[in-house]
Protein backbone atom coordinates (compact mmCIF):
# COMPACT_ATOMS: atom_id res chain seq x y z
CA UNK A 1 0.00 0.00 0.00
CA UNK A 2 1.35 3.52 -0.77
CA UNK A 3 1.38 5.83 1.89
CA UNK A 4 2.62 9.13 2.32
CA UNK A 5 1.52 12.88 3.05
CA UNK A 6 0.32 16.37 1.75
CA UNK A 7 3.72 18.11 1.73
CA UNK A 8 4.94 21.77 1.21
CA UNK A 9 4.90 22.22 -2.46
CA UNK A 10 7.54 24.51 -3.24
CA UNK A 11 9.86 21.46 -2.85
CA UNK A 12 7.72 18.64 -2.12
CA UNK A 13 10.36 15.39 -3.67
CA UNK A 14 12.89 16.33 -0.59
CA UNK A 15 9.72 16.76 1.81
CA UNK A 16 8.71 13.41 0.38
CA UNK A 17 12.49 11.89 1.24
CA UNK A 18 12.32 13.33 4.33
CA UNK A 19 9.14 11.40 5.62
CA UNK A 20 9.87 8.06 3.51
CA UNK A 21 6.65 8.82 1.59
CA UNK A 22 6.04 6.54 -1.50
CA UNK A 23 2.88 8.98 -2.58
CA UNK A 24 2.79 13.03 -2.11
CA UNK A 25 -0.08 15.81 -2.55
CA UNK A 26 0.73 19.39 -2.86
CA UNK A 27 -0.78 22.80 -4.56
CA UNK A 28 0.28 23.99 -7.72
CA UNK A 29 -0.16 27.67 -6.60
CA UNK A 30 -1.60 29.47 -3.72
CA UNK A 31 -4.49 27.78 -2.38
CA UNK A 32 -6.34 30.97 -1.48
CA UNK A 33 -6.00 32.47 -4.87
CA UNK A 34 -6.93 32.27 -8.42
CA UNK A 35 -3.84 32.41 -9.90
CA UNK A 36 -2.90 30.39 -12.96
CA UNK A 37 -1.03 26.80 -11.54
CA UNK A 38 2.73 25.81 -12.33
CA UNK A 39 3.58 22.80 -12.94
CA UNK A 40 6.58 21.59 -10.94
CA UNK A 41 8.62 20.09 -10.17
CA UNK A 42 9.34 18.44 -13.86
CA UNK A 43 7.68 15.00 -14.68
CA UNK A 44 11.09 13.73 -15.17
CA UNK A 45 11.96 14.78 -11.16
CA UNK A 46 9.13 13.21 -10.10
CA UNK A 47 9.05 9.95 -11.82
CA UNK A 48 13.18 9.70 -10.92
CA UNK A 49 12.09 9.91 -6.99
CA UNK A 50 9.90 6.88 -7.51
CA UNK A 51 6.71 8.66 -5.70
CA UNK A 52 3.23 8.82 -6.81
CA UNK A 53 1.54 11.94 -7.30
CA UNK A 54 -1.79 13.30 -6.19
CA UNK A 55 -2.62 17.43 -6.69
CA UNK A 56 -5.25 19.15 -4.32
CA UNK A 57 -7.15 21.84 -6.00
CA UNK A 58 -7.04 25.34 -4.36
CA UNK A 59 -9.43 25.25 -1.15
CA UNK A 60 -11.65 28.41 -2.95
CA UNK A 61 -12.55 26.10 -6.13
CA UNK A 62 -16.70 25.63 -5.72
CA UNK A 63 -17.85 24.16 -8.66
CA UNK A 64 -21.28 23.91 -7.36
CA UNK A 65 -21.96 27.71 -6.13
CA UNK A 66 -25.18 29.66 -7.63
CA UNK A 67 -22.57 32.66 -7.72
CA UNK A 68 -21.34 33.06 -11.30
CA UNK A 69 -18.27 34.77 -9.90
CA UNK A 70 -17.61 31.68 -7.54
CA UNK A 71 -18.65 29.18 -10.14
CA UNK A 72 -17.03 30.06 -13.58
CA UNK A 73 -13.56 30.97 -12.53
CA UNK A 74 -13.69 27.39 -10.25
CA UNK A 75 -14.50 25.47 -13.40
CA UNK A 76 -11.57 27.48 -15.35
CA UNK A 77 -9.23 26.96 -12.55
CA UNK A 78 -10.37 22.85 -12.13
CA UNK A 79 -9.44 22.26 -15.80
CA UNK A 80 -6.15 24.53 -15.43
CA UNK A 81 -4.98 22.40 -12.57
CA UNK A 82 -6.27 18.94 -14.19
CA UNK A 83 -4.35 19.61 -17.09
CA UNK A 84 -1.16 21.04 -15.04
CA UNK A 85 -1.17 17.79 -13.20
CA UNK A 86 -1.58 15.42 -16.07
CA UNK A 87 1.85 18.03 -17.31
CA UNK A 88 4.00 16.65 -14.54
CA UNK A 89 2.49 12.62 -14.07
CA UNK A 90 0.15 13.18 -11.06
CA UNK A 91 -2.42 10.26 -10.60
CA UNK A 92 -5.37 13.00 -10.11
CA UNK A 93 -7.00 15.92 -8.94
CA UNK A 94 -8.78 16.26 -5.68
CA UNK A 95 -11.74 19.02 -5.56
CA UNK A 96 -13.61 19.87 -2.36
CA UNK A 97 -17.58 18.51 -2.74
CA UNK A 98 -18.07 22.59 -2.13
CA UNK A 99 -21.69 23.88 -1.22
CA UNK A 100 -24.73 26.33 -2.18
CA UNK A 101 -25.55 29.36 -0.18
CA UNK A 102 -28.03 29.27 2.60
CA UNK A 103 -31.60 28.79 1.52
CA UNK A 104 -30.08 28.12 -1.97
CA UNK A 105 -31.39 24.60 -3.58
CA UNK A 106 -28.93 22.18 -2.67
CA UNK A 107 -30.13 20.10 -6.48
CA UNK A 108 -28.88 23.56 -8.04
CA UNK A 109 -25.58 23.06 -6.75
CA UNK A 110 -25.71 19.48 -7.66
CA UNK A 111 -26.35 20.14 -11.41
CA UNK A 112 -23.77 22.85 -11.26
CA UNK A 113 -21.22 19.34 -10.94
CA UNK A 114 -23.08 17.42 -13.62
CA UNK A 115 -22.50 20.85 -15.92
CA UNK A 116 -18.55 21.06 -14.91
CA UNK A 117 -17.61 17.57 -16.44
CA UNK A 118 -20.56 18.10 -19.57
CA UNK A 119 -18.55 21.50 -20.41
CA UNK A 120 -15.36 20.06 -19.99
CA UNK A 121 -16.01 16.60 -22.18
CA UNK A 122 -17.10 19.03 -25.05
CA UNK A 123 -13.31 19.69 -24.87
CA UNK A 124 -12.12 16.48 -24.20
CA UNK A 125 -12.53 15.88 -20.74
CA UNK A 126 -10.02 16.31 -18.00
CA UNK A 127 -6.71 15.49 -18.63
CA UNK A 128 -6.44 13.47 -14.90
CA UNK A 129 -9.15 12.17 -12.88
CA UNK A 130 -11.28 14.96 -10.77
CA UNK A 131 -11.28 12.94 -7.30
CA UNK A 132 -14.25 14.78 -5.21
CA UNK A 133 -13.90 14.98 -1.66
CA UNK A 134 -15.88 14.93 1.77
CA UNK A 135 -16.50 17.85 3.48
CA UNK A 136 -16.75 18.31 6.99
CA UNK A 137 -19.50 20.66 7.83
CA UNK A 138 -21.43 23.83 6.13
CA UNK A 139 -25.33 23.99 5.26
CA UNK A 140 -26.05 23.12 1.47
CA UNK A 141 -23.04 21.06 0.99
CA UNK A 142 -22.73 18.86 -1.89
CA UNK A 143 -20.66 16.02 0.19
CA UNK A 144 -21.31 16.21 3.74
CA UNK A 145 -24.19 14.10 4.12
CA UNK A 146 -24.74 10.34 2.68
CA UNK A 147 -28.12 11.11 0.87
CA UNK A 148 -26.54 14.19 -1.06
CA UNK A 149 -23.17 12.55 -2.30
CA UNK A 150 -25.64 9.16 -3.34
CA UNK A 151 -27.63 12.43 -5.31
CA UNK A 152 -23.84 13.82 -6.27
CA UNK A 153 -22.92 10.75 -7.64
CA UNK A 154 -26.43 10.37 -9.98
CA UNK A 155 -25.13 13.64 -11.56
CA UNK A 156 -21.34 12.69 -11.97
CA UNK A 157 -21.02 8.90 -12.33
CA UNK A 158 -20.96 8.59 -15.57
CA UNK A 159 -17.80 11.03 -16.63
CA UNK A 160 -15.98 9.12 -14.05
CA UNK A 161 -15.46 10.88 -11.11
CA UNK A 162 -13.83 9.47 -9.02
CA UNK A 163 -14.06 9.83 -4.97
CA UNK A 164 -11.20 11.34 -1.90
CA UNK A 165 -12.21 10.14 1.46
CA UNK A 166 -10.95 12.25 4.66
CA UNK A 167 -11.55 10.64 7.73
CA UNK A 168 -11.49 13.90 10.11
CA UNK A 169 -14.09 15.57 7.70
CA UNK A 170 -16.03 12.21 7.72
CA UNK A 171 -16.25 12.11 11.39
CA UNK A 172 -16.31 15.75 11.93
CA UNK A 173 -19.81 15.02 9.59
CA UNK A 174 -21.21 12.25 11.87
CA UNK A 175 -19.83 9.46 9.82
CA UNK A 176 -19.73 6.38 11.58
CA UNK A 177 -15.74 4.93 10.59
CA UNK A 178 -16.57 1.27 11.48
CA UNK A 179 -18.50 0.90 8.12
CA UNK A 180 -17.97 4.15 6.27
CA UNK A 181 -15.27 2.53 3.22
CA UNK A 182 -18.82 0.02 3.29
CA UNK A 183 -21.28 2.72 2.80
CA UNK A 184 -19.32 5.56 0.64
CA UNK A 185 -18.69 2.48 -1.98
CA UNK A 186 -22.44 1.89 -2.09
CA UNK A 187 -22.66 4.56 -3.26
CA UNK A 188 -19.72 5.74 -5.51
CA UNK A 189 -18.24 2.13 -6.71
CA UNK A 190 -14.88 3.46 -5.57
CA UNK A 191 -12.59 5.19 -3.32
CA UNK A 192 -9.18 6.55 -5.37
CA UNK A 193 -7.74 8.00 -2.14
CA UNK A 194 -7.60 8.12 1.34
CA UNK A 195 -6.93 11.25 3.67
CA UNK A 196 -6.16 9.40 6.63
CA UNK A 197 -6.31 12.32 8.94
CA UNK A 198 -7.08 12.11 13.14
CA UNK A 199 -9.36 15.44 14.23
CA UNK A 200 -8.93 17.07 17.12
CA UNK A 201 -12.81 17.75 18.11
CA UNK A 202 -15.08 15.36 19.07
CA UNK A 203 -17.52 12.85 16.64
CA UNK A 204 -20.12 15.04 14.56
CA UNK A 205 -18.25 18.52 15.79
CA UNK A 206 -18.63 19.65 11.84
CA UNK A 207 -15.60 21.09 12.50
CA UNK A 208 -12.56 20.64 10.43
CA UNK A 209 -9.36 20.91 12.12
CA UNK A 210 -6.79 18.13 11.40
CA UNK A 211 -3.74 15.91 14.18
CA UNK A 212 -1.44 13.73 13.60
CA UNK A 213 -2.85 9.83 13.27
CA UNK A 214 -0.42 9.02 16.39
CA UNK A 215 1.31 11.15 19.44
CA UNK A 216 -0.97 14.62 18.68
CA UNK A 217 -4.18 14.30 20.83
CA UNK A 218 -6.49 13.33 18.27
CA UNK A 219 -9.80 12.19 19.30
CA UNK A 220 -9.83 9.33 16.60
CA UNK A 221 -8.05 6.40 17.44
CA UNK A 222 -5.23 5.34 15.32
CA UNK A 223 -6.35 1.84 14.93
CA UNK A 224 -9.85 2.86 13.59
CA UNK A 225 -8.08 5.03 11.28
CA UNK A 226 -6.02 1.92 10.37
CA UNK A 227 -9.13 0.08 9.78
CA UNK A 228 -10.01 2.73 7.31
CA UNK A 229 -7.20 2.24 5.16
CA UNK A 230 -7.21 -1.45 5.02
CA UNK A 231 -11.09 -1.93 3.77
CA UNK A 232 -10.48 1.36 0.99
CA UNK A 233 -7.60 -0.31 -0.50
CA UNK A 234 -6.34 3.34 -1.58
CA UNK A 235 -3.29 5.36 -1.62
CA UNK A 236 -3.38 6.73 1.65
CA UNK A 237 -2.19 10.44 2.25
CA UNK A 238 -2.25 12.06 5.39
CA UNK A 239 -3.01 15.94 5.98
CA UNK A 240 -1.61 16.35 9.50
CA UNK A 241 0.67 18.94 11.17
CA UNK A 242 4.07 18.58 9.59
CA UNK A 243 6.40 17.81 12.46
CA UNK A 244 4.80 14.29 12.86
CA UNK A 245 4.16 12.96 9.50
CA UNK A 246 7.46 10.90 10.01
CA UNK A 247 5.74 9.44 12.87
CA UNK A 248 2.20 8.82 11.01
CA UNK A 249 3.79 7.58 8.20
CA UNK A 250 6.09 4.97 9.93
CA UNK A 251 3.08 3.71 11.73
CA UNK A 252 0.68 3.54 9.02
CA UNK A 253 3.40 1.14 6.98
CA UNK A 254 4.09 -0.55 10.08
CA UNK A 255 0.33 -1.49 10.66
CA UNK A 256 -0.65 -2.18 6.74
CA UNK A 257 2.31 -3.31 5.40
Amino acid sequence: MQIGAHVRDDDPLTAAGERSADVVQFFLADPQGWKKPVAQPPRADIEAAGVEVFIHSPYIVNVASLNNRIRIPSRKLAAQHAAAAAEIGAKGLIVHGGHVGRGEDVAEGLANWRKLFERQAADGGFAVPILIENTAGGDGAMAREMDVLARLWDEVAEFGAGFCLDTCHAFAAGWELGDVVEKVMSITGRIDLVHLNNSRDEFGSGRDRHANVVHGGGTIDPEALVAVAAAAGAPVVVETPAEGQADDIAYLRDKLG
